[in-house]
């Protein structure tokens, strides 16, 4: 047992001034701390004070990763106690300027795995040294090519990450000693940061496929080995290689990619939700997503699924698909689409005018969509013009503006309520405040994919899945759509954020069933619930013998 200062500094037993008489006795800590013994719940009210008395969201956020990198406890049972104020700082958005200027920022790993593509040979050794003597069940994995709306941030792409694994124990009681935050450096072509001295990635180009992929096999390999009940997330991947690796491993190993899936898996739940609202069927719908990159073909591959899980003929389903990128309307004969693309790629003889289709505009008025779905990172691209074109042709336009952060998104929530006299139902990617329009009061969801990926990571882990299947996906998706309440005026097609660690829970419970029922589970399961709740942390500090 560690002793002293090397106990302190340890985040995952350090308990600071909560540590009793008889611990600083046994473990050198007279006289190296102040004397009063504190509680846990003490600790955390100063600690929330400290975190209010800050001035904006960056000092905030310097405060808890402080926090964080000292006591890895305390800081969960404060994130556990305010989940939706503190997300959006040690997350999304509040994350975007720690990844801008890592480098500048740095100050300690915080337990990160950093691996480099130029030294394969090292790549067990760096893991190891992350992970210590550690039991790792859940690992996030980036190559930060493709971080959030913001780009290739190489290295300093660590951080999302770390902040994803935040979410997974603050919101599903993942043990976060038991979680490894991963970055593969592979390069990065960012121009700026390999012009910056303070950049702490290798100062080369994004290197070339065959070595690229070589490097991620080998990392697989090594970490399905190395960690035997190993749940992995793919995280900010780019464009090129995100679909490519999913596809590669998903009936190798447990794997998500968040952007593909998890987007997929809470965009299906807040259609599902809408639908309950307006009391639709999917079948009926138009889709067109604006922003035809990773995150936006994952969503149609999703809801396409849903589709055909409902009854649909595959073919049939993908006609009510359609895909707009920067060139405007995704046509068939077009020679650049990928191969997500060219499954929705619609054919121009279905228009009188299809050469005129290069806009978001034009295709809104040809389409008569009834869901637009914008993953496209163009700020105000859904404009009052098109907004009131789409609202036109169907009475409970479903509009989800998902791209983030703030500056990227394609309109804000109280614009679309009131372009469409209240019709509209919203989700949107970053959080919104509840809107007041003609004496309703619409409450509005956060297509968040954290209302998602921990509850369905939990369920994966609690069953020790051996692999996540489509069936798995879905069921998590179902499990929160019918949380929401369709009776209420003004009800929003997601739940709160708030409730994040309850409906976690339930998500977790729907995903472990559906992996014992499809006979993927690795541990004997008598009781999905008690399975699920068994394997929950808790941020209360443990008492030493």
């Amino acid at each position: 047992m560690k002793t002293g200062y090397e106990l302190l500094n340890d985040p995952f037993l350090n308990k600071g001034t909560a540590f009793t008489q008889e611990e600083r006795k046994k473990f050198g800590l007279v006289g190296i701390l102040p004397p009063v013994v504190q509680t846990i719940e003490l600790q955390a009210a100063r600690a929330y004070e400290n975190v209010q008395r800050r001035e904006n969201v960056t000092e905030k956020r310097h405060y808890l990763m402080n926090l964080f990198s000292r006591n890895r406890t305390l800081f969960f049972c404060l994130f556990s106690q305010h989940v939706q104020e503190l997300m959006p700082i040690v997350y999304d958005p509040g994350i975007a300027e720690s990844i801008r200027n890592y480098g500048e920022f740095f100050m300690t790993p915080q337990n990160a795995a950093y691996l480099t593509a130029d030294h394969p040979e090292e790549m067990e050794e760096a893991i190891r040294n992350a992970a210590g003597d550690r039991d790792i069940e859940l690992i996030v994995v980036t190559d930060a090519q493709a971080i959030l709306g913001i780009g290739d941030w190489g290295t300093n792409g660590v951080s999302i990450s770390t902040g994803k694994l935040m979410v997974y124990t603050a919101a599903a009681g993942i043990d976060p000693a038991k979680v490894l935050p991963v970055v593969i450096d592979a390069g990065t072509d960012r121009q700026s940061l390999l012009d910056d001295p303070l950049y702490l990635g290798f100062h080369h180009h994004r290197i070339g496929d065959e070595q690229y992929y070589a490097y991620i096999d080998q990392f697989m390999e090594l970490v399905e080995r190395m960690f035997p009940h190993l749940y992995l997330h793919f995280e900010d991947f780019g464009r090129g290689h995100a679909a490519v690796l999913l596809n590669r491993y998903v009936n190798r190993y447990p794997v998500f990619n968040d952007d593909i899936e998890g987007t997929g898996i809470i965009s299906l739940a807040g259609i599902l939700g809408a639908l309950r609202i307006s009391g639709e069927k999917l079948a009926n719908q138009k889709y067109l997503c604006f922003g035809a990159g990773t995150a936006g073909c994952g969503i149609v591959k999703r809801i396409c699924q849903e589709m055909v899980d409902q009854g649909m003929d595959v073919k049939e389903a993908q006609q009510h698909f359609y895909l707009v990128d920067k060139q405007g309307l995704l046509f068939d004969d077009m020679q650049d689409l990928t191969p997500e693309q060219a499954v929705f790629a619609r054919s121009r003889e279905e228009f009188a005018d299809a050469d005129a289709l290069t806009t978001l505009a034009a295709a809104v008025k040809a389409i008569h969509p009834t869901i637009l779905v914008g993953t496209s990172t163009q700020g105000g691209a859904f404009t009052e013009e098109i907004v009131k074109e789409m609202a036109a042709h169907t009475a409970r336009p479903i509009i989800f503006p998902l791209s983030n952060p703030t500056e990227l998104a394609e309109a804000k929530a109280e614009d679309l309520i009131r372009w469409t006299e209240g019709r509209a139902l919203v989700a949107t990617g970053i959080p919104s405040a509840p809107v007041s329009y003609k004496g309703v009061t619409y409450e509005i969801g956060q297509a968040n994919n954290a209302l998602i990926y921990p509850g369905l990571g939990l369920g994966v882990i609690s069953a020790d899945a051996k692999l996540v299947t489509d069936r798995m996906i879905s069921v998590a998706a179902h499990s929160i759509s019918d949380i929401v309440d369709a009776s209420r005026a003004g009800a929003a097609v997601l739940p709160p954020v708030s409730e994040l660690p309850e409906f976690s829970r339930t998500v977790a419970i729907a995903v472990a069933g559906e992996a014992v029922k499809e006979g993927l589970n690795r541990r004997t399961v008598d009781n999905v619930a008690d399975a699920v709740d068994t394997q929950r942390w808790s941020p209360t500090y443990r008492e030493f013998a």
